[in-house]
C-alpha cells in the first residue's frame, strides 16, 4: 500500500499520567490529516546518478576485489574455471547496473501533443525487470504497472519501460523503486496523476533467509488524482488485474 506518514502536533507538557486517568479521560494524540507521500530528493530521479567528479575505483581495482571475495568463500582464484571470472563479474555489473549512467529525465523528455483531447489514464501493465536488493545484491523480478492522466500531451509507451528499467537497474529496495518511478513520471510531464503498482519475488527471501518460494511483494503508489478519488484507483486496479488474471 502507498505510505502515508502522519505528523503528530506538539502537544503541551503535562505533570499527568495517562495511568492516573479514568478511561473515559484518555484522549488519543490530535493526528493532522494524511499527508502526501514523503518527497524524494530530485536527485534521486531526475538525473544519472554517477556524478563524473567523484573518484571511482578503477577497473583492475574492481577485479581485484572480485578475486579477494572468491578466496573469502574458499575457492582458489587462480584454477582454471575462474582465472577470468574477475573479469566477467565486473561486465556483468557494468550490465546490471547501467541504470546509475543513464538519466530518468531524459527518457520522458519528448513528448507528443496530437492526442484528439484524450482525457483518461493511459495504462500500460505487465512490464517485466530485474532489479538488484541493496539489502544482499541479490535479484528480485517480476512486473511493475504504470498509469498516467496526462495534460494535452503524452510520452511514447516504451518510454515508461525503458524509465522502469533505468531505476531498475540500480541497487534498489522495491518500496523505493515504486517511489522514484512515480516521482519521475509526476514532475518530468506533469500529469493529473500517477499511479505505479510493482509486483516482484526476492530471491534474498526465497533463495536464501526463510527460502519462501513464491512470496511476492506488492507496492504501490498514488499522486494526484489517483491518491485523492478511490474510485480511479479501484478502476486503475481493476485493468491490471483484468478478467482473465
Amino acid at each position: 500500500m502507498d505510505a502515508l506518514i502522519k505528523s503528530l502536533r506538539p502537544g503541551k507538557p503535562s505533570d499527568l499520567k495517562s495511568s492516573d486517568l479514568k478511561p473515559s479521560e484518555v484522549k488519543s494524540p490530535d493526528v493532522a490529516p494524511e499527508a502526501r507521500p514523503a518527497e524524494l530528493d530530485p536527485a534521486e530521479f531526475l538525473a544519472a546518478a554517477v556524478r563524473a567528479d567523484l573518484p571511482r575505483p578503477s577497473r583492475a581495482e574492481a577485479e581485484h576485489a572480485v578475486h579477494t571475495l572468491l578466496s573469502y568463500i574458499g575457492e582458489n582464484p587462480d584454477r582454471e574455471g575462474l582465472l577470468d571470472t574477475p573479469r566477467r563479474v565486473v561486465e556483468a555489473f557494468d550490465e546490471l547496473y547501467q541504470g546509475y549512467h543513464q538519466c530518468p529525465a531524459e527518457v520522458l523528455d519528448r513528448t507528443f501533443g496530437e492526442t484528439a483531447g484524450y482525457d483518461d489514464f493511459v495504462l500500460v501493465r505487465d512490464i517485466e525487470f530485474t532489479s538488484q536488493c541493496e539489502h544482499h545484491m541479490m535479484p528480485f523480478y517480476g512486473k511493475a504497472h504504470i498509469a498516467y492522466t496526462p495534460v494535452e500531451r503524452v510520452v511514447g509507451l516504451s518510454k515508461l519501460a525503458r524509465l522502469t528499467d533505468i531505476f531498475a537497474r540500480r541497487l534498489q529496495t522495491q518500496e523505493h523503486l515504486t517511489a522514484q518511478i512515480a516521482a519521475a513520471i509526476d514532475e518530468v510531464l506533469k500529469p493529473r496523476g500517477v499511479a505505479v503498482l510493482i509486483e516482484a519475488e526476492h530471491t534474498c527471501m526465497s533463495v536464501r533467509g526463510v527460502a519462501k518460494h513464491g512470496a511476492m511483494t506488492f507496492t504501490s503508489r498514488f499522486t494526484g488524482m489517483f491518491r485523492d478519488n478511490p474510485a480511479e484507483q479501484q478502476r486503475f486496479l481493476s485493468l491490471v488485474r483484468g478478467p482473465n488474471r
